[in-house]
């Protein structure tokens, strides 16, 4: 029986669907986290303990694990553990990416750098150094021009991004985002970059033997134009054009190949202004949360066993996605508190085309819209026969739930305080 290492951060949302596949694919599992005891005990697989943000010191684990247990492949279900497991699988001798690729791809500092060294279509940017005061920053972003962006260099789930339109609001932006960074204990070095006015599409894709194989074109039918970039809705099949998809794609193509990348999942962001598509984001994962859920390929496999079905060298075949459209709703936050709960999801069911509703925050958490929050609520799934009958599913789905926060500060203290409740559709942006 072929064995994988599933490298899974212990806050994460895609354990259950990758051990799914693996055992779909009858293959054995071996949990590698932080925690990996806790993780084990719920999944049912061995565990190995490791540090996913010390790539030298995990890969040295996973080495030492698999002289006792070998292992088939390394896979990481998150962004977190790309880098341990291109470096792992290196050392292996396993199919993998070049660890230096996917390091590029988790700093957007060097990621802009390796897309300009390639001529690669992106927005303009400027690094702001964690030591830049605020003259140094208006002065750099002056000459890059508003409106532009301020990111943090290695968050993702658009944690730590906001539109700044002129320079009071820049210095404004960049002291928000740096508290971002240092709460999350990311790199206080921001990136700005000019705002790229147009929709948005994500791909999804994999690469074999740097072919890239794109599996879905996501239209995100809600504008993204800031100050904060909320992410709700993922519609596929694309009802770009032709020609949008087309160069959506050699965007995307071009990308992973000034990057490095050479196998495996890709995940990219592309902006599609005046006909000209622009590289937004580049991962070398899946796509995030539990989206992954709204394709099938072939004869009913999910996304994550075409993934391990490549790490492991299984023959792919056809990777065609099935019939009709698809997509998903990601449930917004209507504020920062603490989950109450949320209401109306047999509502939610009963609207033809939705395919499943998931709240994965738990009552009691402490949740954070965009851009200081870098987690999501829930999901909503459909699927009918054209795209736009799926975000008018989608749309209909999300006005039946209700999301209560309790926003009151002492709430953390047994306080109940007053209640914020929002009908996740009546506002997506």
């Amino acid at each position: 029986m072929a064995r994988v290492l599933l490298l899974v951060p212990s806050a994460t949302y895609r354990a259950s669907d990758f051990l799914e596949a693996a055992r779909r694919l009858d293959v054995e599992v071996v949990v590698g986290s932080e925690e990996p005891h806790v993780l084990a005990e719920v999944m049912g697989a061995r565990s190995l303990v490791v540090d996913l943000d010390d790539p030298v010191a995990a890969a040295d684990a996973v080495v030492a694990h698999d002289r006792r247990y070998p292992v088939d492949a390394v896979v990481a279900v998150d962004d977190r553990g790309t880098v341990v497991a291109a470096e792992a699988s290196r050392r292996l001798g396993l199919t993998h990416n070049p660890p230096d690729a996917v390091a590029a791809a988790r700093d957007k500092r060097l990621l802009r750098r390796r897309l300009s060294a390639a001529e690669v279509p992106q927005p303009d940017f400027v690094e702001l150094p964690a030591t830049a005061g605020d003259d140094e920053v208006v002065d750099l972003v002056t000459r890059l021009g508003f409106p532009c962006v301020v990111k943090p260099a290695t968050l993702s789930a658009s944690q730590g991004v906001l539109r700044a339109d002129d320079p009071a609001a820049v210095v404004s932006a960049v002291a928000r985002v740096r508290g971002i960074a240092a709460g999350a204990g990311a790199d206080a070095g921001l990136l700005a970059e000019s705002f790229v006015d147009g929709p948005e599409v994500a791909v999804e894709a994999l690469l074999v033997g740097g072919r890239l194989e794109v599996l879905a074109i996501f239209d995100k039918p809600d504008p993204l134009d800031g100050p904060a970039f909320e992410e709700t809705l993922y519609v596929t099949p694309s009802r770009l054009d032709t020609p949008g998809r087309d160069a959506v794609v050699a965007a995307t193509a071009a990308a992973t190949r000034a990057l490095g990348l050479e196998e495996g999942p890709v995940h990219a962001e592309v902006r599609v202004s005046g006909g000209r598509a622009v590289v937004i984001e580049v991962a070398a994962r899946t796509i995030g949360g539990l989206c992954g859920r709204v394709l099938g390929f072939g004869p009913g496999r999910s996304l994550e066993e075409v993934v391990l079905s490549h790490a492991l060298g299984v023959p792919l075949g056809e990777l065609e996605r099935r019939p009709g459209a698809a997509g998903v709703l990601m449930v917004p936050i209507p504020g920062a508190g603490i989950l109450l709960g949320v209401d109306g999801r047999e509502g939610a069911l009963s609207v033809p085309g939705i395919q499943g509703v998931e709240i994965t925050a738990t009552a009691g958490s402490r949740l954070a819209p965009p851009p200081e929050g870098g987690r999501y609520l829930g999901f909503v799934f459909a699927a009918a026969s054209t795209p736009g009958a799926v975000e008018r599913a989608l749309r209909a789905a999300g006005r039946h739930l209700v999301v209560r926060i309790d926003p009151s500060p002492a709430s953390t203290e047994g306080s109940s305080g007053p209640v914020r409740a929002r009908r996740a559709g009546s506002d997506c942006r």
